[in-house]
């Protein structure tokens, strides 16, 4: 019971902050974005909160267990992305002035259609990364106080909406950042410290290492056991890294500060934060190998971990702990991604009012609950792995050409989006529905960023033809890498591409 007390007393305290952190939501800029006023501190801290999500926590730990030190790269891509969104997104998407990345997109291509197709394209890339998060949420709370999984997910789902429903991205940035702290606290302060414990004289008979596994040390990812480890790293290093860029919520948080310079600095800052937590669930993983080398459920081996080392009320504790941050990194992440899914469904693609953007934020959780329920038993990190896929195939493409080539069309990229969203989520389901033998093709449709990406690079730029590109194109790219009198902070000054259909 101690775990459900302090998961509890986690979620008392993200509601108490969030009723203070609450300014009357008003308008689509309060809920969205909180007017452009949240100060660079506390937007990096709530960036890193609502990054490191519940995957990070527990499903890289369980990846490290599973398909040995080779899952260490996924944190190494995960934060590698960051280095890529503060080089090349952040300083010119705040400078659009746009609120999502739809809103970019009609922006910068002149086109209420290209919008309206990125808001389906949000849709699919947030409720894949929603699934792992409920998913967590409803083993953490069975494995400590044995509530069925589907009453955890459900509570979960209600939880989180309500709390974004009343307060939008001022109240989740407050949140966000006091879950950072949590996460932070909660699980390197237990990791330190089982660390003693193992190492310890006294504990040595109690944590007799396993036999030495070649295949398992090897640093490099054999996710299907067929010995292509470098193409399967390679792949994951693309989505990873790539997808980091494309992902709507972290891309909508660049919008909450005052101008491009504060987007950027703070987009260094989450590369520091982030570098720092990596280093735990790593942590996690490794004492796993050794104190739980074959649990029923990898996904939660970092709550297992403290009991396995230091049995009886320590163990309790330390496992209570664990637990609340794991607890944390679900809510934060998910009510970032709820407030991105919130902007497509009404603000994106129905040009939806304050009462819609809260009935979004309900529809949205609805949805991500009821596919969670049937997704029990698949790994967290697989799910969050095709999410960032997504991503990477279509927003990084749109995103970086948008921004560094006056080329780009509205045609280009519609083209190129289906093509890319096409590619990597039939590739995912194929890997799924096909029984395919172990090698290159089953790890290329697993992990389809390798050439997914490309594929829609290519054809955004194929399809855009020069004798298309409008005239008013050069002007738009210009204002996006132009500071001072261009980008004054407001989406109304700065003024809509023309319309091209």
């Amino acid at each position: 019971m101690l775990g459900l007390a302090s998961i509890s007393l986690v979620l008392a305290a993200s509601v108490v902050i969030g009723v203070w952190g609450v300014r009357a939501a008003r308008s689509t800029p309060d809920f969205l974005v909180a007017s452009r006023s949240i100060v660079p501190g506390w937007n990096a801290l709530a960036i890193a909160g609502e990054y490191v999500s519940a995957a990070s926590v527990l499903g890289l730990a369980g990846l490290l267990v599973k398909n040995g030190v080779g899952a260490m790269w996924y944190a190494v891509g995960f934060t590698a992305g960051y280095v890529l969104v503060a080089a090349l997104v952040a300083g010119p998407m705040r400078r659009s002035g746009a609120y999502t990345v739809p809103d970019f997109a009609e922006y910068r291509l002149g086109s209420p259609r290209i919008r309206r197709m990125c808001g389906l394209v949000v849709l699919v890339i947030m409720l894949l990364y929603l699934l792992p998060q409920f998913k967590a949420a409803g083993v953490v709370l069975e494995l400590v106080s044995g509530i069925p999984y589907w009453i955890g997910v459900v509570g979960a789902g209600l939880v989180v909406s309500s709390t974004i429903a009343v307060g939008g991205m001022r109240s989740a940035t407050y949140v966000q950042a006091f879950h950072y702290i949590v996460k932070l606290a909660f699980i390197a302060g237990p990791a330190v410290f089982l660390i003693v414990l193992a190492g310890s004289d006294r504990r040595e008979a109690a944590l007799e290492p396993v036999s030495a596994d070649p295949d398992w040390a090897r640093p490099l990812l054999d996710l299907d056991g067929s010995g292509h480890s470098l193409l399967a790293t390679i792949s994951v290093l693309v989505a990873t890294t790539l997808g980091a860029m494309g992902l709507p919520h972290v891309v909508m948080r660049f919008h909450t500060v005052a101008g491009a310079r504060a987007a950027r600095r703070v987009a260094v800052s989450v590369i520091v934060l982030l570098s720092v937590f990596y280093l735990f669930p790593i942590v996690y993983g490794l004492l796993g190998r050794v104190v739980t080398p074959d649990p029923e459920e990898t996904d939660v081996v970092p709550v297992l971990v403290p009991g396995a080392i230091a049995p009886g009320t320590l163990g309790a504790v330390l496992t209570a702990l664990v637990a609340a941050g794991a607890f944390a990194a679900f809510l934060s992440t998910s009510s970032g991604l709820l407030l991105a899914l919130a902007g497509g469904l009404s603000h994106d693609l129905f040009g939806g009012s304050l009462s819609r953007l809260r009935l979004g934020v309900a529809v949205g959780t609805a949805l991500a609950v009821a596919l969670s329920l049937p997704a029990a038993e698949v790994d967290i990190n697989v799910l969050v792995g095709w999410a960032f896929a997504v991503a990477a195939s279509t927003f990084c493409p749109l995103l970086t050409l948008g921004i560094w080539w006056r080329g780009l069309t509205a045609t280009g990229a519609t083209v190129g989006l289906l093509v890319g969203a096409g590619s990597s989520t039939g590739a995912a389901l194929a890997s799924v529905v096909l029984d395919l033998e172990p090698g290159v093709i089953s790890i290329l449709l697993s992990q389809p960023a390798l050439w997914t990406v490309p594929l829609a690079f290519a054809t955004m730029a194929a399809a855009s033809r020069p004798g298309s590109v409008p005239d008013w194109a050069s002007d738009a790219v210009l204002r996006l890498h132009v500071p001072g009198r261009y980008s004054t902070g407001d989406t109304g000054a700065i003024p809509r591409a023309r319309r091209t259909d």
